[in-house]
């Protein structure tokens, strides 16, 4: 089994991959001329994004507000977490925890994004 992408559902598809490609660097990989899905480089395993319209036509009942409190994070992996979580923010993304160094040696920051994911920018553990 590979594990092939993950799919988070926004309010605009286009909007949030500009977002991506400004916060965090990454290269937008495809966006379908709907404008109701669309995907961002990252490797082999995708991040995906489908609007909440999509997912409400093709019978997916999906949350349209983000959590409070998330059960999840996504975690962007750098070299110089400051310099990424002030892309990340003059981006739009909201602060949530400044850079911080961990007990275990890892660097790191969180932010959310507009659309209210909570992101991790990290070093590597160790």
């Amino acid at each position: 089994m590979i594990f092939r992408y993950t799919i988070l559902y926004v309010a605009s598809v286009p909007t949030t991959l500009k977002f991506y490609e400004a916060a965090f660097g990454l290269q937008i990989g495809f966006l379908h001329e709907s404008g109701d899905y669309g995907e961002m480089l990252t490797g082999e395993t995708k991040l995906a994004f489908s609007s909440h319209a999509l997912m409400a036509q093709i019978g997916k009942d999906v949350a349209t507000e983000p959590p409070a409190k998330p059960s999840y994070e996504l975690a962007f992996e750098t070299e110089d977490v400051a310099a990424a979580l002030a892309r990340a923010t003059a981006a739009g993304a909201i602060l949530v925890k400044p850079v911080t160094e961990m007990p275990w040696g890892q660097t790191i920051a969180y932010v959310r994004t507009p659309e209210g994911t909570l992101v991790e920018l990290c070093t590597k553990v160790g």
